[in-house]
């Protein structure tokens, strides 16, 4: 008997599915991709956990609950071009892919990248994995119409927003203000500026090389 296999499905079914995911694409991604092999050895047992999963060195593979209502704000279409930031070991980007995007998975960490470079030839051979600052983005396959960012930011980096498509962009993701709930949201491109829409509460973990330069007071 496949066991993760059938953690899986119960993930789906017990985490997913009662928490308004219906998109048919990302219930079947989750169903079938092994969310263990994106993990180190010793914390592939958590893989179906309801929280965040440790990767190490400050990051986190996201809870699939956040995660899977993250895409369906989204609202994906077929063949839009995506960019994950803090792509970790390639998971999220997996699921991207296997509901139709292009996806550019960008991720700075060596030992995250070792093991996303190691899992997604095999479960997701169309992602484009890429090394580089997060904060960056990566222009060179901009504009995107879907920027997702896999951990907490307390602030959009203005180089993600400006690699938004102008007409279909928006980007997803947790934002921790100081002080406040953790609140997952939806950015778009306005006359005014980078517009944010609060969408759900959640408690992921901050992206510790996008946290905010600490200021002195006196």
């Amino acid at each position: 008997m496949d066991l993760f296999a059938d953690a899986r499905s119960r993930m789906v079914d017990s985490q997913v599915r009662p928490n308004k995911v219906t998109d048919p694409r990302i219930l079947a991604a989750m169903r079938r991709l092994p969310r263990e092999r994106f993990l180190p050895a010793a914390a592939a047992a958590l893989a179906y956990a309801d929280e965040d999963v440790p990767l190490g060195h400050g990051r986190y593979l996201m809870e699939p609950m956040v995660f899977a209502r993250l895409l369906q704000a989204a609202m994906l279409q077929e063949q839009e071009r995506v960019l994950v930031v803090a792509a970790g070991t390639g998971y999220g980007a997996a699921v991207l892919a296997a509901c139709g995007c292009r996806v550019v998975a960008l991720e700075e960490d060596p030992a995250l990248l070792a093991v996303a470079g190691s899992v997604l030839p095999d479960q997701a051979p169309g992602v484009t994995l890429v090394s580089g600052p997060l904060a960056a983005g990566w222009p060179s396959h901009a504009p995107y119409d879907l920027i997702l960012i896999e951990g907490a930011v307390q602030d959009i980096p203005p180089a993600l927003a400006a690699q938004l498509h102008q007409e279909t962009g928006r980007l997803l993701a947790p934002v921790c203000r100081d002080g406040r709930t953790t609140c997952a949201v939806q950015a778009e491109m306005t006359a005014g500026g980078l517009g944010l829409t609060p969408i759900f509460d959640c408690a992921t973990p901050p992206i510790p090389s996008l946290r905010r330069a600490p200021v002195f007071q006196f």
